[in-house]
């Protein structure tokens, strides 16, 4: 009976602890929500499911200013998502280039941190309708992220990290140089800064990559394309109809020759393989596959093309881009005319590029920028508009030998991955 008493009491005793550790762990809860409640007043924050090593994780929809420095301009609802996991562990900011959702960065799972991914203003869910152009800038987007950082800072005392993709990489350097202060460390990837609407970087980077064997496939391949022109619409034709695409905006015979001729800019970007590259005589089957494959001929389609709008004002009136090399099929072409990407800008919107904005980037980043570690694939095609940090700088950058726009830590050697680490631990100390 004595044994059975104790064991009753035991049973108590533990059930008492775990009621009181529930209680104290929905207090915390509690209280994070509610700080983020007092710090973003008018917002819409509700509780999201956790990601792998969080505790608590919520959307928040704010609304932001169309124009910080006129507030009363109006605002619109923006997009970000917060993962928890301790307030004295660093935070991670994710500076999306486009849209955003509640995905772990590489980032936040080597720092085990907590992370706030913050979508682009005017991309995905934060798009307004009608779309203001004009507010649209860098300048307008960096103040979004400087008001979420300044007053999440009240909250999250550790180190914090920026990091974003591409476009989103090149918004973490835009960030930096414009507000040095707000992070610690800044982890770029794959990122380009751009040097103007056309940066010819990119077509001398597809003329020396890889083998002079594997670049004469890639140009026999865009030939092909465009000496099978009927039958590769009809391929294009037969594959819209089946996944309910529309070419109203770009037209089937536009979206072939931009595809040939996006072809060699993609092929690299992404890691093509020589050796699935169709041969010659492949039938108009194997063309159109390897091209949807590499490049997307859903690029073209009037979804697409409608999500794309936001990219393409911001290359061509701040960013700039890349143009097209006509010289390899020039005689092939019958619908395309300009080497420009402005095709695909908003037609309404009159667009003047500023040379200036990206240059003063790049020349913050090379000549003041300390604590950044850069990372790169070697044949990406964007990696020849990268940055290259003065050697007396405290900053670091890895490039992949023959590594894509996917590049990742994870895909360095273990060494390489080692010395990243070590870099970033000394950082954050």
């Amino acid at each position: 009976m004595k044994k059975i008493k104790n064991i009753v009491l035991l049973l108590l005793f533990v059930f008492s602890s775990y009621s009181s550790f529930a209680q104290t762990e929905t207090a915390v809860q509690t209280d994070l929500k509610k700080k983020l409640i007092e710090f973003f007043p008018n917002s819409e924050i509700s509780e999201i499911k956790n990601l792998e090593g969080y505790t608590e994780s919520y959307q928040l929809i704010l609304d932001e200013p169309l124009d910080h420095k006129n507030p009363e301009k109006g605002t619109f609802k923006h997009y970000i998502y917060l993962s928890h996991v301790d307030f004295n562990s660093p935070m991670v900011i994710e500076t999306h280039g486009y849209n955003a959702g509640n995905i772990k960065s590489e980032v936040s799972k080597l720092l085990k941190a907590n992370q706030v991914a913050v979508e682009y203003r005017f991309y995905g869910k934060s798009r307004p309708n009608p779309m203001p152009w004009q507010y649209l800038t860098n300048d307008q987007a960096i103040e979004d992220y400087h008001n979420i950082t300044t007053k999440l800072k009240e909250l999250y005392k550790g180190k914090w990290v920026s990091t974003g993709i591409s476009k989103g990489g090149e918004t973490a350097l835009i960030y930096k140089s414009k507000y040095p202060n707000d992070v610690d460390v800044v982890m770029p990837y794959v990122a380009p800064l751009i040097n103007t609407q056309e940066d010819p970087r990119t077509l001398e980077h597809v003329k020396i990559v890889g083998t002079p064997e594997c670049r004469a496939k890639v140009t026999h391949f865009q030939r092909a394309l465009l000496q099978n022109r009927d039958a590769l619409l009809k391929e294009i034709k037969e594959y819209a109809d089946k996944e309910k695409m529309i070419f109203s905006e770009v037209s089937i015979e536009e979206a072939l020759e931009y595809g040939a001729l996006e072809f060699p800019f993609s092929f690299w970007q992404w890691g093509g393989k020589c050796e699935d590259i169709p041969v010659e005589g492949a039938s108009s089957a194997a063309l159109f596959d390897y091209l949807n494959k590499i490049v997307g001929i859903s690029t073209y389609d009037d979804q697409r093309y409608f999500e794309l709008l936001p990219s393409y004002y911001q290359h061509m009136a701040e960013l700039g881009y890349y143009g097209f090399d006509f010289e390899p099929v020039q005689d092939l072409l019958k619908t395309v005319k300009s080497t420009s990407n402005a095709r695909f800008t908003p037609k309404e919107v009159v667009i003047t590029y500023d040379p200036k904005y990206i240059k003063k980037v790049r020349k913050y980043a090379e000549t003041k920028g300390d604590k950044i570690l850069y990372i790169y694939g070697g044949f990406d095609t964007w990696g020849s508009c990268a940055p290259t940090p003065n050697p007396n700088l405290d900053a670091l950058k890895m490039v992949l030998p023959g590594g894509s726009h996917a590049t990742r830590v994870k895909n360095f050697p273990k060494e390489d991955q080692e010395k990243i680490m070590k870099t970033l631990d000394r950082w954050l100390k």
